[in-house]
C-alpha cells in the first residue's frame, strides 16, 4: 500500500516536471519569436502619441539590448499564456468530476482575454494618465522631459502588466470555486479586507492624488463584485450537481442493494 502511494506521488510529480518542461519550450521558443517582432512593436508605441510624444534618448550603449529584451520577454510571456494555463489545468482535471472538468476548460480562453484587456486598459487609461502627471511636475521644476528609452519601457511594463494580472480576478475566483477551495459567502465575507487591500493597490500604481486614485479603485472594486457575482454562480451550479449526483446514487443503491 504504501509502495503504491509512493509511485502515485512520484508519477505526479513527473506528469508535473513535463508539464514544466513543455511550458519552458514554448516560453524560449515565444521569446524568439518576440525577439524579432519587437522592433515593430517598439517603433508603433513610439510614434504613439498616446503619452503625450515625449522624447526618448539613449543614455547607456545597452539600452537597445535592454528594450529589445524586455519587449521579448513580455511577448513571449503573453504568447505562453495559454499554453501555461493549459498545463494547469491539465494536472489539476483529473482529481475534477466530468463536468467541473469540461467548464474549468473554458476559463482558459477568458483568462487570456481578460490578461489582454487588463493590458490595453492599463496602457490606454493608467499610462497616459501616469506619464502626463509626472511630465507635468517635471515641467514644473524647469526641466525637460526627457527620458531614457530603457528608463521609459521599463516604467512602462511595471505600470500595464500588472493589470493584465489584476484582471485575471474573476476567472481565478471562479476557477477557485470550481475547485471548492472558496465559495461566495468567504469572499462576501473579506468584502472589507479585500477593498482595503485592492485601494492600497490603487494607490501604488497610480499617481499621489486622489482621482487617479478613484480611476483605478473603482475598476478593481468592480472586479472583486463581478468575482463575487460569478462565484455564486458557479456555486449555485455545484449544490445542483451535488444534489443531482446524490439521487442517482441513491437510486442506484436502491435498483443493486448491497
Amino acid at each position: 500500500m504504501n509502495d503504491t502511494n509512493e509511485m502515485t506521488l512520484v508519477e505526479h510529480l513527473t506528469e508535473l516536471r513535463k508539464r514544466i518542461i513543455w511550458v519552458l519550450v514554448v516560453f524560449v521558443l515565444a521569446l524568439i519569436v518576440g525577439f524579432y517582432y519587437a522592433s515593430p512593436v517598439i517603433e508603433y508605441l513610439k510614434s504613439n502619441p498616446l503619452a503625450g510624444g515625449v522624447p526618448l534618448k539613449s543614455f547607456h550603449p545597452s539600452d537597445a539590448l535592454r528594450v529589445y529584451m524586455q519587449f521579448a520577454f513580455v511577448i513571449g510571456a503573453v504568447v505562453t499564456l495559454p499554453v501555461a494555463l493549459y498545463h494547469i489545468w491539465a494536472f489539476v482535471s483529473p482529481g475534477l468530476r466530468v463536468q467541473e472538468r469540461r467548464a474549468t476548460l473554458y476559463f482558459i480562453p477568458a483568462a487570456f482575454c481578460l490578461f489582454i484587456i487588463g493590458i490595453v486598459f492599463g496602457y490606454w487609461v493608467i499610462f497616459p494618465m501616469i506619464i502626463q502627471f509626472l511630465a507635468g511636475l517635471t515641467t514644473d521644476i524647469g526641466a525637460d522631459p526627457n527620458y531614457g528609452i530603457a528608463q521609459y519601457f521599463s516604467f512602462l511594463f511595471n505600470m500595464v502588466v500588472p493589470f493584465g494580472f489584476l484582471f485575471e480576478m474573476p476567472i481565478l475566483v471562479m476557477f477557485l470555486t470550481r475547485l471548492r477551495i472558496i465559495n461566495p459567502m468567504r469572499l462576501a465575507k473579506m468584502r472589507r479586507i479585500a477593498y482595503l487591500v485592492l485601494a492600497v493597490v490603487a494607490a501604488l500604481l497610480t499617481p499621489p492624488d486622489f482621482l487617479s486614485d478613484i480611476m483605478v479603485m473603482i475598476p478593481l472594486l468592480l472586479l472583486y463584485e463581478i468575482s463575487i457575482m460569478l462565484s455564486r454562480i458557479v456555486y449555485r451550479k455545484q449544490l445542483k450537481e451535488d444534489e443531482e449526483w446524490q439521487k442517482s446514487y441513491e437510486s442506484e443503491a436502491e435498483v443493486n442493494p448491497t
